[in-house]
């Protein structure tokens, strides 16, 4: 198997098939995996990748709970990890950056996941896959992960910035889903849709213009960035494109919202201004 980029298209992965040193993981709906997926994809239900302990549900399991989940899996260390979804990119950048936390860097992201391969005309089935289970065990990597407490830090810290992927409404504070509504302070909001393109199968948008649009906004290579959303899971996508832009010194905000806006003590904004 040829070496495989970050980012792949569907005809990359096409020709991959059938090679035992790829791991493909499908984290769309179950209704989806059932109906049709790519040959051999062991399917791993985006819930597993949260802890689901209100009020911020999600944050990351415990490692053991992640070791015995890829394990059943078949992942080791020889493993190339391609993963996809069906919703352009979130819950798949969800398993990118919890593979980050355990150590595990050789994966992929199909651009566009399931509706670019649809797209493409290549094979699916409904057959479930035999799966080899394994005996994976991550090294914890607490570097991409930010608490509380690292979020606070970054506020007024120029060498951070803070990436809010929610929807203009939640950031606004115009709809609440949390004790309380708004933004962090100084927080820069790209709603996660805006990176994905409608008109390609939910691939990524151009690169280009990401990065340039990035840079206007303060949230360069040179910084720290934080990104959350309600509950890391359309992040889940935000931390994905900086990965595929090449930031080395990003971090996930596994409590986000459902934390931040349901403790009493953190500092909100509201409206446009960050």
């Amino acid at each position: 198997m040829a070496d495989l980029e970050l980012l792949i298209e569907p005809e990359q992965l096409a020709e991959a098939l059938g090679s035992e040193e790829l791991l493909i993981i499908d984290t769309c709906s179950a209704d989806n995996y059932r109906t049709h997926h790519i040959p051999g994809a062991i399917y791993i239900p985006p819930a597993e990748l949260q802890a689901g302990t209100k009020p911020a549900v999600g944050k990351i399991p415990e490692k053991k709970r992640l070791d015995a989940l890829f394990s059943a899996a078949g992942l080791n260390a020889d493993k190339h990890v391609v993963v996809y979804d069906d919703e352009g990119g979130g819950w798949a950048g969800r398993l990118i950056w919890t593979l980050d936390v355990l150590g595990h860097s050789k994966y992929s992201y199909l651009n566009g996941g399931l509706h670019a391969w649809l797209a493409a005309g290549l094979p699916v089935t409904t057959e479930l896959p035999t799966t080899v289970p394994s005996n994976f065990s991550g090294e914890w990597h607490e570097d991409v992960i930010a608490e509380a407490v690292d979020v606070l830090d970054a506020i007024d810290d120029e060498d951070q910035a803070i990436w809010d992927a929610r929807s203009p409404e939640e950031y606004r504070g115009e709809k609440v889903v949390a004790q309380r509504g708004g933004h962090i302070p100084g927080a820069v909001n790209i709603d996660w849709l805006e990176l994905m393109d409608r008109e390609r199968q939910l691939r990524l948008v151009d690169l280009e213009a990401l990065q340039q649009r990035l840079n206007e906004l303060g949230l360069t290579k040179d910084k720290t960035v934080i990104t959350h959303c309600q509950t890391h899971h359309r992040s889940g996508l935000s931390y994905l494109a900086m990965k595929i832009l090449g930031y080395d010194k990003i971090k996930g905000y596994h409590g986000s919202w459902s934390e931040w806006g349901n403790r009493e003590d953190t500092p909100i904004n509201t409206g446009n201004k960050p």
